[in-house]
């Protein structure tokens, strides 16, 4: 199975310009009258990754939004250095080029639960509530283990980098390239995807960022009132990382906590663990009465 970069074919969704360059957007759902859910997809990731949460979510009548962040998937890359400023930055002008004027609902798989952090702090006003799924915190990067463990993803991604200009990344891609389970259309995407050097560059340039990201969302709490669902992946039993996943709602007035026992960190947005994270969106959406 050969797996061609991510040019090759056509994208799902559509391009949004935001300024003389375009991040690729998928929606999902008929809009109405309740929230737009924003999906921000991990480190490596990108809007494909939410297929399957998007079906679900269109099954309760919810619209959502997952982009590609600039120079992953299909996006245009954007200017450098590519941290959780710059990030944000992009977001907000991508709901500004949709007309999309919230309050939406963010959620944040892994490394985009920093995103996902930092933009309810600097747009509290577009923001009715965050899911953090299986997500990483700003905490994640001081822990004894967790910092080596940040500081060793991001030498691997610069290797992966080099290797995928060689083409190194694409018979990979075919064995390895969706670990979630989507669907057939959205797998292959993810396969091309996933082998493009271009991708691989651009997310290695954001997890060399991951600890300034980190001081960028730690720079304040959440509100305490702002609802926060937390879900995880792995065994029930408690361990240090879950203990720092979970302190956003636990510390949240409007808290919500679900541990998914059976799931792996990629394939809790497939179809086996999906509805945790649907039932995390409808406990904010519970809460403000949405």
């Amino acid at each position: 199975m050969s797996v061609a970069p991510a040019s090759a074919r056509p994208p799902r969704g559509e391009m949004v310009d935001i300024g003389g360059r375009r991040l690729r957007m998928v929606r999902a759902g008929e809009p109405g009258g309740r929230p737009t859910v924003v999906l921000e997809h991990g480190a490596f990731g990108c809007a494909t990754d939410w297929t399957v949460v998007q079906e679900r979510l269109a099954a309760r009548g919810l619209a959502s939004l997952a982009y590609d962040r600039a120079g992953l998937g299909h996006s245009d890359p954007g200017p450098k250095p590519r941290d959780g400023k710059a990030i944000v930055a992009d977001l907000a002008a991508l709901l500004r080029a949709v007309d999309e004027a919230g309050p939406v609902v963010l959620a944040g798989h892994s490394m985009g639960g920093l995103m996902v952090r930092l933009f309810a702090l600097t747009h509290p006003e577009l923001v009715l509530g965050v899911v953090l799924v299986d997500a990483v915190t700003p905490d994640v990067i001081t822990h004894p283990v967790g910092g080596p463990g940040v500081d060793a993803f991001s030498r691997i991604l610069g290797w992966t980098s080099e290797g995928a200009k060689l083409g190194m990344m694409r018979p990979l891609a075919a064995v390895a390239g969706d670990k979630i389970g989507l669907p057939p259309e959205a797998s292959a995407e993810k396969r091309r995807i996933f082998g493009s050097p271009s991708h691989a560059l651009w997310a290695a340039e954001e997890v060399r960022h991951w600890r300034a990201t980190s001081d960028q969302a730690r720079a304040a709490e959440f509100p305490p009132a702002l609802p926060v669902a937390v879900i995880t992946a792995g065994a029930h039993t408690v361990t240090a990382l879950k203990e720092i996943q979970s302190v956003p709602a636990i510390a949240s007035l409007n808290g919500y906590i679900e541990h998914v026992g059976k799931a792996g960190h990629a394939n809790l947005l497939g179809p086996r663990f999906a509805d945790p994270i649907v039932r995390g969106v409808e406990h904010v959406l519970a809460t403000v009465k949405r």
